[in-house]
């Protein structure tokens, strides 16, 4: 664990854009690589972390501090294959896989799920199909590639969001409706643990699973603040 080594924490603007300043000293990445903003909120919400640290440097406080970094060092090589995990996950999404039974379960899957797949159908040109199955249901192959331009439209930062959404909602979907502020970040959540939150209604919530939920959702709405208008 690093010890706090600075006294003061600045914002400047650099050429086009925003640096984070340490006493003076532009902040780097892990790997040594000056980190460079073009957007002062962004900046501001990385400066805020580093200011808010103790005697102790604690990683797992600054959440945007730590995509930042990804998106700095290592999405501008990896664009294609984050391009193409997006597909891969909008061709097996969360929203797609209905139950059959119970049927209380079901109705609510479709009342809560479908108006967020009719939103990507209308505004993005993704329009998925669902199952009740188990076998996974082929998508339009129209429909993934134009999620593929989606992500590969997007800057770095913003990619990698999409993808670290992605992942922690189980949905490419929901990722890209609060990429495009369409759903607050908690309500997404929400939304991608129906099933749990089904079943902890029936059966009593996990006190691990509810603190484990906690923390993910907190550090997403950390996360979320970096999205830009």
């Amino acid at each position: 664990m690093a010890k706090r080594f600075f006294e003061n924490v600045d914002v400047e603007a650099a050429g086009a854009g925003y640096v984070v300043k340490l006493d003076g000293r532009v902040l780097k990445t892990p790997g040594k690589m000056d980190l460079s903003f073009a957007s002062k909120n962004r900046a501001n919400l990385v400066a805020a972390e580093w200011r808010a640290q103790g005697e102790d440097i604690l990683p797992d406080t600054m959440p945007c501090t730590r995509l930042i970094n990804v998106a700095c060092e290592q999405t501008p090589s990896r664009r294609g294959e984050l391009a193409r995990e997006f597909r891969a996950y909008t061709s097996t999404d969360l929203l797609c896989y209905r139950s059959h039974n119970p049927k209380d379960l079901a109705a609510r899957q479709e009342k809560s799920w479908q108006p967020v797949l009719d939103y990507a159908a209308d505004n993005h040109a993704i329009a998925l199909a669902t199952t009740t199955g188990i076998k996974a249901v082929e998508q339009p192959e129209k429909s993934l590639n134009n999620a593929v331009d989606y992500a590969q439209a997007l800057g770095n930062t913003d990619l990698t969001l999409l993808l670290h959404f992605t992942a922690s909602y189980g949905s490419a979907i929901l990722a890209l409706s609060v990429m495009e502020r369409h759903l607050h970040v908690d309500a997404a959540f929400a939304l991608s643990r129906l099933d749990e939150i089904f079943q902890n209604e029936r059966w009593g919530a996990d006190d691990e699973a509810v603190e484990n939920n906690y923390l993910l959702l907190n550090e997403l709405s950390l996360m979320a603040q970096l999205i830009e208008e």
